[in-house]
């Protein structure tokens, strides 16, 4: 049975990246898909994911812009009249040190990915207080959790997406909603080869892959596998956690003794 089997999912940033990847496999699960994003088209992942859902749409917002998150989700609760499940995977990179960071920067990153995660579960609550069911999970980051140098507003921004989460799943749990946030490592998206691309960082880039103790990035689709986990019920007992997936890039620091020990 699709473990997704008539939910109706929404899903941010859903043209590309790991969104678009959450939309394929929710809709290979048996959910109706409703996406939001900034493009207009969507890579193949949404394009396949519209094929095997034939109900899904994507829609145009900014999610800064509460007026077009608002009206986007009405839409949504108007065509199927509930929302099952929500994950907030817009975001974009960006920050620098903070003493030669413009404001609009910071305001830019922040607005994406923080005050953008607060809209979408602010317009996506009543509908599931009202029928006292859902599960929101959040996009994070492992950038969130600990610092990254010249990360700033990124790290900030994903940090206030964990604490934001715990705060979603202490207020509304006892009206049956769960929320819990994803903390991806490095993941082999359209965002990380432009930033790894810009100038002065490709030397950085085999470094940053070497340090997931699984010798690579990870894919859209492996994070894709953990929402998929934290929106069904399989997870039901899970709320306010932030699961971590990041082929072992938080669980310490090689020296390079497992070469000695013949595990290379």
């Amino acid at each position: 049975m699709a473990r997704l089997a008539g939910c109706v999912a929404l899903i941010t940033g859903a043209a590309s990246g790991i969104g678009s990847a959450c939309a394929l496999r929710f809709a290979r699960e048996g959910a109706a898909i409703a996406g939001l994003d900034t493009a207009a088209a969507g890579d193949e992942r949404w394009q396949e994911a519209a094929r095997v859902a034939p109900a899904a749409s994507l829609a145009l917002a900014d999610v800064r812009d509460e007026g077009a998150v608002a009206a986007a989700i009405g839409a949504v609760l108007a065509r199927f009249e509930r929302i099952d499940a929500v994950v907030n995977s817009a975001g974009v990179a960006g920050g620098g040190p903070v003493h030669l960071l413009p404001l609009e920067e910071w305001q830019r990153v922040v607005g994406v990915n923080l005050t953008g995660t607060f809209l979408v579960c602010k317009h996506v609550l009543p509908a599931m207080i009202e029928r006292r069911c859902g599960s929101i999970v959040n996009v994070a980051s492992i950038e969130g959790l600990q610092a990254s140098e010249g990360g700033s507003a990124y790290n900030a921004a994903k940090a206030g997406v964990v604490m934001l989460t715990r705060n979603l799943a202490m207020d509304y749990a006892r009206v049956g909603i769960r929320a819990n946030a994803l903390c991806p490592g490095f993941i082999d998206t359209p965002m990380f080869r432009q930033v790894m691309e810009l100038p002065g960082l490709e030397p950085y880039r085999e470094r940053i892959v070497d340090a997931h103790q699984l010798g690579r990035p990870g894919t859209p689709e492996e994070i894709a596998n953990a929402a998929l986990f934290l929106a069904s019920d399989e997870s039901s007992f899970v709320t306010g956690h932030a699961l971590v997936v990041d082929g072992g890039f938080t669980a310490g620091h090689r020296v390079g003794l497992s070469k000695l020990m013949g595990l290379e």
